[in-house]
């Protein structure tokens, strides 16, 4: 199995962490941090250049001894140190560490003064009112974090699509090589690319199923079997996540896809149609009383009634089977339909790469054009641009195309919208700018009225052009802030606006349904990565899959189009 440079970073931020926790050394937690920050951001992955004798000592940020670990990791996939500092600590406090609002500080404080080692132990602290007392946590901080615990507590775990993902294409293409193996396909939520995965069903055709069997329980990654037979078997990967793997017959492997694919609801829709015309839909095929008369193939199983193919984003019973039976299925967008990137940072504010590297990068893909919109000064944090930095990135720029760098490089900014909805920067300095995201970052609490209205007024700016990541949330990490989306993008449409899709895994902001509110209403969206390296550029399929969750065609994405078509889009 692939030893993939983010689960290397992960291990270093973890063990960075847990040492911060355990009051060590600020320098040697500095020192893991870098080291996680450099493996994260190669473009080669750590297993390759190990493979081929190089020096990780060589790497920015990695002297002799994290090299030695980097290697270890890769031939062992574990840190030594990592395990003994998790063997001294409570296991709880790793799930302290992904609470909003919780960094190692504000966790090593928990558990120095009050002895909070877990979820449990903090929900307690705070009902009987210790948390409260402690510096730094007041009434407010206190019930914010009781509310997440608690929703935490009830809910199944699941992970976000971008770190299942890397679990489960290495799971099939393994499976696949087993001998005899014909086709394998990891269905559920998974295939349906919803945003997280709680659990991974596996499909596989094959002429003989125990050595499918045999070889999954010695993968790499099983940590715990389960069950095991020759239909089906059930195993616990190192990530907690749950892999159930079942053999089906040839002639039932289309019906098979379509039922583990689900969801449950679309599948309800459509053995309904099939009741409606004297058939039974299953797992195993399409049944005319005792005979199957469909299942190999999805298509099959659909065309029974009457209905297309249903790509299986669409499959959430949102209005799909209806649509289908209708002829109204959309042309779903694809990754080669998009033309350019319109949401990238460099390291001017708080991204890693130069101009020229991130529209190296750019030219790289294909791309016609790629947007430079770094931070504005109100983001302090991102040491963001004023006025007269921006004009120097705009004269960058312009000397920059004037070179022919193979891709147009669009002057562009992330313009904070300040709490009384004015922009961040004076109109005449925005004006030279070829197009303005704007987007809130502060002062995220506000009431939905007010939050919404601050927006509104924003867009009334004939500068604004694009409402950047529209609702603030980070998948399993911060909740989206009070926002009356339909009014906004009500607004938007009035106003010749556009609302973004930020395809970041960790953000996929809008969700599947705003975006098909959007569709609706007719308000362009423009798919981008919000960059902040070269590698970020890849993630624009994430965003691709959760448009096509949004029924979005490619008339309904801004950067399918060319800057031609584009240019007199954003001057209003």
């Amino acid at each position: 199995m692939p030893v993939h440079n983010a689960e290397i970073a992960e291990a270093l931020t973890r063990l960075a962490d847990l040492l911060e926790i355990e009051g060590a050394n600020q320098f040697r937690v500095r020192a893991y941090r870098t080291a996680a920050r450099t493996v994260q951001d190669l473009p080669r992955s750590v297993e390759s250049l190990v493979a081929a004798g190089e020096d990780l000592s060589t790497l920015p940020g990695i002297g002799a001894d994290l090299a030695a670990k980097l290697r270890e990791f890769v031939q062992t996939r574990h840190l030594g140190l990592l395990d003994e500092v998790q063997a001294r600590l409570p296991e709880g406090l790793a799930a302290l560490l992904t609470m909003p609002g919780l960094g190692p500080k504000r966790v090593a404080l928990l558990y120095q003064e009050l002895h909070i080692d877990c979820l449990d132990a903090l929900t307690r602290a705070a009902g009987d009112g210790r948390l409260q007392q402690l510096r730094g946590f007041g009434e407010k901080t206190a019930q914010k974090i009781v509310e997440e615990a608690r929703q935490r507590q009830a809910a199944p775990r699941r992970l976000k699509l971008s770190v299942a993902e890397p679990i489960a294409v290495p799971l099939r293409a393994y499976l696949a090589a087993a001998p005899g193996v014909e086709q394998v396909v990891v269905a559920g939520s998974f295939r349906r690319r919803c945003e997280t995965v709680g659990d991974l069903d596996v499909l596989v055709t094959c002429a003989r199923p125990h050595e499918v069997m045999d070889r999954l329980v010695a993968y790499d990654d099983v940590t715990r079997v389960l069950a095991k037979g020759d239909a089906k078997s059930t195993v616990l990967l190192r990530s907690g996540l749950q892999v159930d793997v079942r053999v089906v017959p040839r002639e039932s492997y289309g019906a098979a896809s379509h039922y583990f694919t689900g969801s449950k609801m679309h599948n309800i829709a459509v053995r309904t149609l099939g009741v409606k015309r004297g058939l039974k839909i299953n797992e195993y095929g399409v049944f005319r009383g005792a005979a199957r008369i469909a299942g190999a193939t999805e298509e099959e199983v659909f065309a029974q009634v009457d209905l297309p193919y249903i790509e299986p984003e669409l499959r959430e019973d949102h209005g799909e089977v209806q649509a289908a039976a209708e002829g109204r299925l959309p042309r779903l967008i694809t990754l080669a339909d998009l033309r350019g990137d319109l949401h990238v940072h460099t390291k001017a504010t708080d991204g890693k790469h130069s101009l020229q590297e991130m529209v190296f990068a750019a030219r790289q893909r294909g791309y016609e054009y790629v947007a430079i919109t770094d931070h504005t000064r109100r983001v302090f944090m991102a040491k963001g641009l004023d006025a007269e930095r921006l004009a120097a990135q705009c004269d960058e720029i312009d000397r920059l195309n004037a070179e022919g760098p193979g891709v147009r490089v669009l002057k562009a900014a992330e313009v904070d919208i300040l709490e009384d909805g004015a922009l961040d920067l004076p109109d005449s300095a925005l004006a030279r700018l070829d197009l303005r995201l704007c987007s809130v970052h502060y002062n995220t609490d506000l009431p939905r009225d007010r939050q919404t209205e601050r927006v509104l007024r924003a867009m009334d700016n004939p500068l604004f052009n694009i409402f950047a990541h529209p609702t603030g949330r980070l998948i399993g990490e911060r909740p989206p802030y009070e926002i009356d989306l339909e009014r906004i993008l009500l607004a938007a449409r009035e106003r010749g606006c556009f609302v973004e899709l930020d395809a970041h895994p960790d953000r996929l902001d809008l969700c599947d349904l705003h975006l098909r509110l959007a569709k609706e209403l007719g308000v362009k969206v423009a798919i981008s990565t919000d960059a902040h390296k070269a590698t970020d550029l890849e993630l624009m399929r994430y965003g691709v899959d959760q448009a096509r969750r949004g029924w979005l065609e490619p008339g309904d994405v801004l950067n399918t189009r060319s800057w031609a078509e584009l240019a007199p889009l954003f001057r209003r």
